[in-house]
């Protein structure tokens, strides 16, 4: 049993200045708007300056967190960034995102679960601060895609996005249950781990000139099958948390899914009985931002007023791995 409450105090997301339009992607690779809009949902997406890093990203994204939840940098026990496009391979991108925020008392960990990434993240805060090892954890996803995806290859170029959003996970008093985390479910499956991966890089396939030669440092999908995976796995962690708490799928007031694909979050929505008038979409301005899409989903709708506090919010993700999983919160 939980000793303490954890509670989202506050959020916050950045998205870089530049727009990349389907009519713009038109004029790089053979594709037109009409097909990537009926495919995917998306009509936009924002593609970070060359000067600019994922923990440039992720410190914006950070720094309005902090100043919604009224946490300084310095009581921030924890940082956890969710991201496959890290800075470089080490240190982790969340020790320079704490150094950038001057988080002088933290701890620095990066999670690498793909578009999943945040919701493993948020887990993991959640449990340190339930167990009352720690009072403030800044969990953020932040993704730079344009750097790793091919933009030669119409099948996925047209998908991703970059971005950032970040949630400050906060010690709450026993008493308090109008904002707190409920619950989550986490699953992997390794058995799928060519479907979506990028292939070079690590100690399988070092780097080398016919790595790069061969584009083997750039993202690779199987569209359809992860498809199917996703919407089945996704719909699974959805009624997999709704059953293990006794609630009902009419009583979440918001469904954030992870914004890959619009055909997916309308399925997802079906399969689990929950209103589609109930998802929060947003993948037609972002795209694909990876670990990044739930929570800049969850803080510009916040900050829009459409999700409010003490709402029943359910997060759902799959992402390369495989993994998924789902965060039933009160927010």
């Amino acid at each position: 049993m939980s000793l303490y409450n954890a509670w989202i105090s506050g959020v916050g997301f950045y998205a870089p200045s530049k727009i990349l339009t389907n009519a713009d992607l038109e004029k790089m690779v053979d594709t037109n708007n009409e097909w990537i809009v009926s495919r995917t949902g998306i009509r936009e997406r924002h593609i970070a300056d060359p000067s600019q890093k994922t923990s440039d990203l992720a410190f914006e994204a950070g720094l309005k967190a902090l100043k919604m939840s009224g946490v300084s940098a310095e009581e921030i026990d924890l940082i956890i960034v969710a991201t496959i496009t890290p800075d470089m391979i080490f240190p982790a991108t969340a020790a320079l995102v704490q150094d950038k925020l001057r988080a002088v008392n933290a701890g620095t960990l990066d999670i690498e679960a793909a578009c999943s990434g945040f919701i493993y993240g948020l887990s993991i805060a959640s449990q340190f601060i339930q167990t009352g090892k720690y009072k403030n954890i800044l969990v953020i996803g932040a993704e730079c895609m344009s750097r790793i995806v091919d933009w030669t290859d119409r099948n996925t170029c047209v998908l991703f996005g970059d971005g950032a959003g970040a949630v400050v996970v906060s010690r709450a008093s026993d008493n308090n249950l109008e904002s707190r985390l409920i619950d989550f479910y986490l699953r992997g499956a390794g058995c799928y781990k060519d479907l979506l991966y990028i292939p070079a890089g690590g100690s399988a396939i070092p780097a080398s000139e016919d790595t790069v030669k061969n584009k083997l440092h750039f993202l690779k999908m199987e569209g359809q099958e992860t498809f199917k995976l996703a919407v089945n796995n996704m719909a699974t962690s959805i009624t997999e948390v709704l059953k293990a708490n006794s609630i009902s799928p009419d009583k979440i007031d918001w469904l954030i899914p992870h914004q890959a694909n619009i055909r997916i979050m309308k399925m997802v929505a079906k399969m689990t009985d929950i209103d589609e008038d109930k998802v929060i979409i947003n993948i037609d301005r972002y795209g694909n931002t990876s670990a990044a899409t739930i929570p800049i989903a969850l803080a510009e709708y916040y900050e829009k007023n459409i999700i409010k506090r003490g709402q029943m919010v359910m997060l759902v993700a799959f992402g390369g791995g495989m993994t998924w999983g789902s965060y039933l919160i009160k927010f």
